[in-house]
């Protein structure tokens, strides 16, 4: 896949995989683990770290990057979704990754069953470069346990040069004019395919309400009919060729830099995602992973993200690098954090999750 799909399907299995897990052997009353004692002097060379990340979300020389920087070797593992690399941390004993790339939610169900190791921040002075309201994160404010590695919305990615009238409301989405019909899509990724509706409803989008999510589920089962296709992944390409003139989309994934393909958060607001770096408690090397992520948050290594896969990053040093041609030809990446965090940050919800799970199926089911 070119880029990311941020914070893949919230399985349903998650939270009964996180129960069933041993997790850390020390954690404190509420599930946390308790930190660790790191020696600050320790000798990185005699260490090595083995990282999981999603396909092309870093630069392809990373490894050799921080051989050349930090004197340790770094192996990269590649997972595909969120689920995938879950499986593996929370299957019981050592997964073998120091440094996992999980998106929030995640992150916070990780740290609830004592899995990660709290961070030492005087190990990662690079986190002065995050903007401040890097801290205030829904799933970990005050950057407890995670670092926030890239950020962004969801909103409607349309056609300018073929919609009678630019698109401002989810209404748009759900309640389509006749000239949308057939060529819109959505997307269905459980909180994703939800959103929309719950939006609409003035409902937040980490209800547990079943009756809201009921409300949902009809706006959903009613629009439906008129739908082109559920797309995750190639929206993008059908609004290129035409075939799609409206659809449902991450901002990181609607291809604003060509002609007449703009990207709308609609007025009654949407969610704030986030990807993170977090460090395993199984992890033996976890001085070089404090140093891994303290330098993944240096201006020049972290400004790759926006410069070369289009994804706002939390770091106001990394940020202020980019292209200014780039930001004008990406309005989307000029997005102030001010304006991002107007978004609701989606949380774990634990086995709440299934209900979301029912939803979507409920949905996809449908005739």
């Amino acid at each position: 896949m070119p880029r990311h799909v941020p914070v893949a399907l919230a399985s349903a299995g998650l939270a009964f995989a996180l129960a069933a897990c041993g997790g850390a052997s020390t954690t404190d009353s509420g599930g946390q683990a308790a930190p660790d004692a790191l020696n600050a002097k320790a000798d990185l060379s005699k260490q090595s770290l083995t990282i999981s990340i999603w396909d092309g979300y870093s630069p392809k020389d990373l490894p050799q990057q921080v051989k050349a920087k930090l004197g340790f070797d770094t192996k990269v593992a590649i997972h595909d979704t969120n689920e995938t690399v879950m499986a593996k941390l929370t299957a019981g004993g050592d997964s073998g990754i120091d440094v996992a790339f999980v998106s929030g939610q995640y992150a916070q169900a990780l740290n609830a069953q004592g899995l990660l190791e709290p961070l030492h921040p005087e190990l990662i002075p690079n986190l002065k470069n995050l903007y401040p309201e890097a801290t205030q994160l829904a799933y970990d404010k005050g950057n407890k346990f995670s670092v926030p590695y890239t950020w962004g919305t969801t909103g409607l990615c349309y056609r300018s040069d073929l919609v009678k009238t630019p698109p401002t409301s989810w209404n748009d989405l759900l309640n389509p004019s006749a000239d949308l019909k057939k060529k819109i899509t959505m997307m269905t990724t459980e909180r994703w395919l939800a959103l929309p509706a719950l939006k609409l409803l003035g409902a937040s989008v980490n209800t547990t309400d079943q009756a809201t999510l009921d409300k949902a589920k009809a706006a959903l089962l009613k629009v439906k009919p008129d739908l082109l296709a559920y797309d995750d992944t190639t929206f993008g390409d059908r609004l290129k060729s035409g075939e799609a003139v409206m659809v449902e989309a991450w901002d990181g994934w609607c291809p604003t830099d060509q002609k007449n393909i703009k990207f709308v958060v609609p007025k009654e607001g949407s969610d704030l995602w986030t990807d993170t770096m977090v460090i395993l408690k199984s992890s033996k090397n976890k001085e070089a992973a404090h140093a891994f992520i303290n330098y993944v948050l240096e201006p020049s290594v972290h400004g790759w993200v926006p410069a070369n896969i289009l994804y706002k990053v939390p770091n106001k040093a990394a940020m202020d690098t980019v292209d200014p041609a780039l930001l004008k030809d990406h309005p989307e990446l000029a997005l102030p954090p001010a304006d991002l965090l107007k978004g609701e940050g989606l949380i774990d919800l634990g086995e709440a999750s299934t209900a979301y799970t029912r939803l979507s199926t409920e949905v996809a089911a449908a005739q």
